[in-house]
């Protein structure tokens, strides 16, 4: 009912401009000209308590949980240079689906992911097969078909 409400303690610590309730709301023009965007829709953004911080070289990709479609939002992506960027926080805005949604969004919901992109420069190469790359591909995907688990006993790292 437009109404966003929280019954648990607030966050501790902070400095006095840290948002003190664990949901705020985003900057819809963050999604300006995206299928995301409609006029008069607000975008909520769940603070986060703590700051990140990623070894030297590294960034933060931080996106919607993955595979749980369904969560009543979804977050949306960012890369941030959290080796660089570390004295600040980094909240994560959400779309939320349901815009007549009473209810409780359960403690313990995860509301983003975060997985560690190593920067490096390299230039990305495309060409079609030669004849002996395709077959050495026919040749491996049928060892798949007769292999079970072949990618997990092989492969995975």
């Amino acid at each position: 009912d437009g109404e966003i409400t929280w019954d648990h303690d607030l966050p501790p610590g902070g400095t006095p401009e840290f948002p003190r309730s664990p949901i705020g709301f985003h900057d819809p023009g963050q999604v300006s000209g995206t299928p995301l965007f409609e006029a008069g829709r607000f975008f909520l953004k769940f603070h986060n308590l703590w700051t990140v911080e990623a070894p030297e070289g590294y960034a933060i990709y931080f996106t919607h949980p993955v595979n749980r479609f369904d969560l009543p939002f979804t977050t949306l992506s960012g890369l941030v240079n959290s080796d660089l960027y570390t004295d600040n926080w980094v909240h994560f805005p959400a779309y939320w689906h349901d815009r007549n949604f009473r209810g409780v969004l359960r403690k313990g919901t995860p509301i983003a992911q975060c997985i560690p992109v190593k920067r490096d420069d390299w230039t990305a190469q495309a060409s079609s097969f030669t004849a002996e790359e395709a077959k050495r591909v026919g040749e491996f995907r049928g060892e798949l078909k007769r292999q079970p688990n072949l990618y997990r006993r092989n492969f995975r790292a």
